[in-house]
């Protein structure tokens, strides 16, 4: 099955199922190019994850400055088809900040001019960027900032790119907030979307003010929706 409903912000579409057993996308075979002896791309397979090794770094999830009094904490997990956590998944967020800038600052993983080595974030800046490896219990969380509404027709998100074993292409998602109830209504995406659908892209608020819980479900009953950027 395949759902591709028209996003009013042009940019992002739902797209369908995810697979962690092939290629996110169908392919059939190869077909010359538009010049004669043109060799086709080769397509993309599983290499890795190697991705584990390469792209995470220490306190990745920290986007929030050191002791910001408006930081919340984002975390949940990452699930398969079976409802297994996936203990190698990467998890990026990218975000605007609370005033709904999306400049942002450099240094989410600074490196020290002298040794070469990881300096760190300063602690002081907000990058609007995290990347973080979920653990042995496919757990992943986050310390950042509420974003603010990126335009007059959306509502506050935080994007979110999902790397994980299987997955031959990374998964786009977002995540909204409940508090935000009214903007969520109206926003182009989740109003193109059923209510069962639209769920699964809203954070639940827990009971300790400022946390919200946010599972990934690549496959399987309660789906996360995925989307497709062209």
């Amino acid at each position: 099955m395949t759902e591709r409903l028209a996003s009013a912000q042009g940019a992002a579409t739902a797209r369908g199922p995810a697979s962690t057993e092939g290629p996110a996308t169908a392919g059939g075979p190869a077909t010359e190019g538009p010049a004669a002896g043109r060799l086709a791309p080769t397509p993309s397979h599983t290499v890795g994850p190697f991705y584990g090794y390469a792209l995470p770094f220490p306190d990745g999830g920290e986007m929030a400055p050191a002791g910001h009094p408006g930081a919340i904490t984002l975390h949940g997990h990452v699930y398969d088809g079976e409802g297994t956590p996936v203990p190698d998944a990467l998890v990026e967020l990218w975000q605007a900040g609370p005033d709904g800038s999306l400049a942002g600052a450099g240094g989410s993983m600074r490196r020290d001019p002298v040794t070469g080595g990881y300096l760190g974030r300063n602690g002081v800046d907000f990058t609007g960027f995290g990347r973080i490896a979920t653990d042995a219990d496919g757990r992943w969380a986050a310390r950042t900032l509420p974003p603010g509404g990126p335009a007059a027709t959306a509502a506050p998100y935080i994007s979110v790119c999902v790397h994980a074993r299987g997955l031959l292409h990374h998964l786009f998602t977002r995540v909204y907030f409940p508090e935000n109830a009214e903007a969520n209504a109206a926003d182009p995406l989740l109003a193109a979307l059923d209510p069962a659908r639209r769920e699964t892209l809203v954070a639940t608020a827990a009971p300790r003010p400022g946390t919200y819980r946010f599972d990934i479900r690549l496959q399987g009953e309660g789906e996360t929706v995925f989307l497709e950027f062209r």
